[in-house]
């Protein structure tokens, strides 16, 4: 079975590792497309054997990006396209549909409340993934608040299937000498309660809640691991 994964970009995000090490512990060799920006993560697939398009989309509203898109799904002759984010499950569903193909998955990493993939969420940005929903066989959601706002928006509950992030347990076991050098390296006492947050230093994650709530407990460390344009910010205001 040939399959064709289509994400929106390849930079370092959660959906982006998430469908690295997804692809590892698939029974079939995927190809991947990023529409746009296959940066590192584009570079970690391709060190796997993977074999990363990137189709240069400028934008939203690039259109040309859509025949492109159907000339590769097509000329692939994949028997499934997944798709992954806002951006590709729109064009992706599209273009899988133009190019023949009958079996066509999304997942979706990340609705949020009013944003979506950083831009404000409107009435027709709501209105144009539910019309290109109904070209797909079926959605994934990786988490039940996910899951509840597709239905909240019209898709029809059927149509949801919740299947939460994976997780390489192997890598993130417990390991006594590496948790003492780690604290020793950042001077944390070995003994000291500490809440860890990972991932990009943006608006959307929430890590000032994360600051400030920690700031109010006796004793508790706060370590914070990514970056982003949110660095110097939060900071600020641990300091």
């Amino acid at each position: 079975m040939r399959t064709l994964h289509v994400i929106t970009g390849l930079g370092a995000g959660g959906a982006e590792q998430q469908l690295r090490l997804l692809l590892r512990h698939l029974p079939v060799h995927s190809d991947v497309i990023a529409l746009t920006h296959a940066d590192a993560v584009a570079r970690g697939l391709r060190a796997d054997g993977v074999r990363v398009l990137d189709l240069g989309m400028r934008g939203n509203r690039d259109l040309a990006a859509l025949p492109r898109l159907t000339r590769a799904i097509r000329a692939g002759r994949y028997d499934l396209v997944h798709t992954h984010l806002y951006r590709a499950c729109v064009y992706g569903r599209i273009a899988a549909r133009l190019a023949g193909v009958r079996t066509v998955l999304a997942t979706e990493h990340s609705l949020g409340h009013t944003h979506i993939e950083g831009r404000p969420l409107t009435a027709g940005t709501r209105a144009l993934y539910l019309a290109t929903e109904r070209l797909g066989s079926a959605t994934v959601a990786v988490s039940g608040t996910i899951a509840d706002r597709l239905r909240d928006w019209g898709v029809p509950s059927e149509r949801v299937h919740t299947v939460p992030n994976g997780i390489d347990a192997a890598r993130f076991r417990h390991d006594p000498a590496a948790r003492a050098a780690a604290r020793a390296r950042l001077g944390i006492p070995h003994d000291a309660y500490v809440a860890g947050g990972v991932g990009r230093l943006v608006p959307g994650k929430r890590f000032d809640t994360a600051v400030g709530a920690v700031a109010a407990l006796p004793g508790v460390h706060l370590l914070l691991v990514g970056d982003g344009p949110e660095r110097a910010a939060l900071a600020r205001l641990a300091r």
